[in-house]
């Protein structure tokens, strides 16, 4: 029948008789133009006389030669290829990968729009919107479980800027519209569209991005909701990533090469991972689910269907942007909150302030092991060698809790710190006047 692969035993002849121990498979084709596969075994050779075995054996010496230098030929061929395979495993870079240029395909002016204006339309700043990151975990979920409950609150994010079409991902925060992406997605942007799981797009406007965090929020318009059923978008829920643990299960919701809807899975790879991107230096969550064109500004997500981090960037070879995976890289929700607060507030991110001490995870809280010369903890008494137990009344147990409570303070607020000296307890108020830098 033609086109059917069929099992066939061929052998040499060998005293006028086929070998029926060898099974050749060969393929009958429709086309006499297709490639058979197949396989003969060579046939075997007759005894020789002396004078024709010396001869044979001259030949074979000849041949080996020849199959030795051959083989050298070949070897030095392979190094020289390794080496070339090295040297360009050696030029590893970051990329944003959501470029596309005009027809779609995939371009490298990314880099020419870097400080490019954005001039979408804008939308007012303080009106009262929140991003809120809960503490509460809740229960595992599964895969299936976490796709229902966070794709309606994913976008894919179209901006059209003066070289083309950048597409990347967001992640629904409000019901009334607000959005968040990754800066770089609309960097030079002058109209920006995003298209629902449903599939309806809607025009949407810009309320504000920092390009240091690579962070900017969006904002449907009340024109474009009161055409939605209930006038009202799903929206995700976020959690704590400092509650994450390397080999957490995570997912990513994205729209990697516009494949709307797609969900990739791993686990968390690295914590506060520092990495330097264009310049700056980011501490992200390090993942190696599936990162590619198109995910950026989507969520990275925890097995209890949180967003626990917002994708940004994945390692890439120079030379093969296929070559490197399982490397991406996520923007912390811990470090969210503050940052997209201040930009629905003030449009801006206002800078953390300065408590001026240097401190450790030890004994009974976190040990103070110096305190800088002229700064707020100076001022109001803290020592080296005294323990912090508290801070604003939470109770420290690692850097991180010190850390989450100056995310909530801004310059010419108060601190204060619950210490123990020598035994004895004492409280502090620091006056907070000066900026981290």
């Amino acid at each position: 029948m033609p086109g059917e692969i069929v099992e066939v035993y061929r052998a040499p002849l060998r005293g006028g008789e086929r070998d029926p121990r060898e099974v050749v498979e060969t393929y009958r084709q429709r086309d006499s133009r297709e490639v058979v596969e197949s396989y003969r075994r060579p046939v075997p050779v007759r005894r020789a006389s002396p004078a024709g075995n010396a001869a044979l054996r001259s030949v074979k010496r000849r041949g080996a030669f020849r199959g030795r230098r051959a083989g050298l030929y070949k070897f030095l061929i392979c190094v020289a290829v390794l080496a070339g395979l090295a040297a360009g495993a050696r030029a590893m870079d970051w990329f944003y990968y959501d470029w596309y240029q005009d027809e779609w395909w995939p371009g490298e002016a990314v880099h020419e729009t870097e400080t490019a204006e954005i001039t979408i339309p804008g939308w007012p700043v303080d009106q009262g919107a929140g991003l809120s990151v809960s503490r509460d975990q809740g229960e595992p979920l599964t895969a299936q479980e976490v796709y229902c409950l966070l794709n309606p609150a994913v976008v894919t994010v179209q901006c059209a800027t003066g070289e083309g079409i950048s597409v990347g991902t967001g992640v629904i925060f409000s019901e009334d519209g607000y959005i968040i992406t990754n800066h770089h997605v609309v960097r030079g942007g002058s109209e920006c569209y995003v298209t629902l799981d449903t599939g309806r797009t809607m025009e949407v406007c810009f309320v504000a991005g920092d390009e240091d965090s690579d962070l900017a929020v969006l904002k449907v318009p009340p024109r474009e909701l009161r055409l939605l059923p209930d006038e009202a978008l799903p929206c995700a829920s976020f959690g704590d990533s400092e509650k994450l643990v390397v080999g957490d299960p995570v997912y990513a919701i994205g729209a990697p090469r516009r494949l709307r809807g797609t969900l990739t899975n791993g686990i968390i790879s690295a914590i506060d991972r520092d990495v330097e991107v264009e310049g700056r230096t980011m501490t992200l969550l390090q993942t190696n689910a599936a990162l590619n064109s198109g995910n950026s500004g989507g969520p990275l997500i925890s097995e209890r269907g949180q967003v626990v981090g917002i994708n940004v960037a994945k390692y890439m070879s120079d030379w093969n942007r296929d070559s490197v995976e399982g490397l991406g890289f996520a923007i912390p929700s811990a470090y969210l909150e503050r940052i997209v607060n201040d930009l629905l507030k003030w449009g801006e991110v206002q800078p953390e302030p300065r408590i001026g001490i240097w401190v450790q995870a030890e004994g009974p809280g976190l040990f103070v092991s110096s305190v800088d010369a002229g700064t707020a903890a100076e001022a109001a008494g803290v020592r080296a060698g005294d323990y912090i137990i508290a801070a604003q009344g939470e109770e420290m147990h690692t850097n991180q809790d010190l850390f989450r409570v100056r995310r909530t303070l801004y310059v010419g607020d108060e601190l204060t710190l619950t210490l123990l000296r020598e035994g004895e307890t004492l409280e502090v108020t620091l006056e907070l006047e000066e900026a981290v830098d």
